[in-house]
């Protein structure tokens, strides 16, 4: 049986992840795989790559082929270094960490002195529902008020 190292793509259209597996080299693309050694994932940047060595360096050791992408990626994370005992340096970029949200919250409320900037959504709604039928009175009187007048003006208008 021919065994290959090869990437199984994953993941959505235009946001390509893949999983670095040993498989049989006459199953399709994404079919079913002897065992997943790492993963490879592009679009981040810079591009996350993390492979299982001591696995790796196993199936390299038994036959298995890389194709040329799983050999560049090998040749960043060091295993194929390690396997054909090449002098050129490997790397692989640490990704970046992401920001903890409630640090960054704390540290802005500390910022503000403690009081929050927009009062709650829940508190306004609440006290426009209070507020409305007290409106709903102010606007009713108002409008008696003004149908006299309104009407006074039409009848001066009438006889002129």
């Amino acid at each position: 049986m021919a065994v290959k190292i090869r990437l199984k793509r994953m993941g959505a259209i235009r946001s390509p992840h893949y999983r670095i597996v040993v498989m049989d080299s006459r199953k399709k693309r994404d079919g079913r795989a002897i065992e997943e050694i790492g993963l490879y994932h592009p679009k981040n940047d810079p591009s996350f790559i993390q492979v299982d060595s001591e696995r790796a360096q196993y199936w390299l050791s038994v036959g298995a082929q890389p194709t040329e992408a799983v050999v560049a990626i090998f040749k960043r994370s060091g295993d194929w270094q390690k396997f054909s005992g090449e002098d050129t340096p490997a790397g692989i970029d640490p990704q970046a960490e992401k920001p903890n949200k409630t640090e960054i919250f704390n540290k802005a409320l500390a910022n503000s002195a403690g009081s929050p900037t927009v009062e709650a959504f829940t508190s306004k709604k609440a006290d426009a529902k209070e507020s409305a039928p007290a409106e709903d009175e102010e606007t009713a009187t108002e409008a008696t008020t003004e149908t006299p007048a309104a009407e006074a003006e039409a009848g001066d208008a009438e006889q002129a």
